[in-house]
Parts: structure tokens; C-alpha cells; sequence
């Protein structure tokens, strides 16, 4: 069992939202967990044959940061 503390605002907000779909508080947060837990977990599923997949030793991306620095001095230097 767990138990959680909600600010005032959120707790008026969960308890309208509740009753709107006839469910009661702890009913309608645990079907809100699920759906988050849910949700989350399968967003990481469906990147989890790409995640880790590719190596690199940065190439052209590893010198975006030189060239970013250059285009700010350049601008710098302008005005």
C-alpha cells in the first residue's frame, strides 16, 4: 500500500475529476498511475532495439560545438 500527499489544488482537481467520472479518488488515481506506469514503460519498449544500438565517435557532430563557438565570436566581433 502506498500513500501520497497531494497540495490542496491537485487534491480539489482529482476530487472534481473523480466525481465527473463517477469513480472514487483512490479508484480513479490508480487507474491514473496504470495508465502512466503504462505508458512510460511502453514508450521504452518501443525503443528498446535501438537504444544502444549505434557507436560513434562523434564525427561531424563532435565539431558542432567548434563551429558553433566560431559563430559566436564571429557575430561578436561584428558589433
Amino acid at each position: 500500500m502506498r500513500s501520497i500527499r497531494l497540495d490542496p489544488e491537485l487534491d480539489d482537481l482529482v476530487r472534481r475529476a473523480a466525481a465527473r467520472e463517477g469513480a472514487s479518488v483512490s479508484e480513479f488515481l490508480r487507474r491514473a498511475a496504470v495508465e502512466r506506469a503504462q505508458r512510460t514503460l511502453a514508450q521504452r519498449e518501443q525503443l528498446a532495439d535501438v537504444i544502444g544500438a549505434v557507436r560513434s565517435e562523434g564525427g561531424v557532430a563532435a565539431q558542432t560545438g567548434n563551429a558553433f563557438a566560431d559563430l559566436l565570436e564571429h557575430r561578436l566581433h561584428r558589433r
